[in-house]
């Protein structure tokens, strides 16, 4: 499938959450056996030279393409969640998106520094999600840390933010 074909299976949800956003919902390309395909394997294929021990998926978008790369990749998975939902010991960051504060927290025991992660997630904005989430990673002392995305919007310019090699397979600038 053709980057403007798996486009063409994301639907734009203006308004949403509030006004004024043009909302990239990736359910609908999600559903569509064929675009779910054609995305895990262009990032697969991004990735698959690169020696990924671990895929880090951030809650909860991250946690859908994030477990299928992993597979692929013969790498471990890893959910990065909101405070309280995991069951062991865990490090957070606290830090600033769009529309407030949130926390984020990963086990303590789940990367090691010999492990080589991916950071997923379905969409780039702004940035301040993916880039607490490398912060948060970064604690561990990785190797290496990459990030990648379906969808990049290149015009909120959180490539920026980012401090590590980064993919998205698919761009918009509205």
């Amino acid at each position: 499938m053709k980057k403007e074909e798996l486009k063409s299976t994301i639907r734009n949800v203006p308004d949403f959450p509030i006004k004024g956003i043009q909302f990239k919902d990736l359910t609908t390309m999600f559903m569509n056996a064929s675009a779910l395909k054609a995305a895990v394997d262009d990032l697969y294929e991004e990735y698959k030279d690169k020696g990924i021990t671990k895929v880090v998926g951030l809650e909860s978008r991250g946690f859908i393409i994030g477990p299928a790369l992993a597979i692929r990749l013969n790498a471990g998975f890893i959910p990065i969640r909101k405070p309280g939902k995991l069951p062991y010991d865990t490090i957070k960051i606290e830090y600033k998106k769009e529309y407030g504060t949130d926390t984020i927290e990963i086990h303590t025991d789940s990367i090691e520094e010999k492990d080589v992660v991916l950071i997923h997630d379905d969409l780039l904005a702004t940035g301040g999600t993916a880039e607490a989430a490398i912060k948060l990673v970064e604690k561990m002392k990785p190797q290496k840390i990459y990030a990648c995305f379906i969808v990049e919007l290149d015009n909120l310019k959180g490539r920026e933010r980012i401090k590590c090699p980064t993919y998205s397979t698919l761009h918009y600038n509205e």
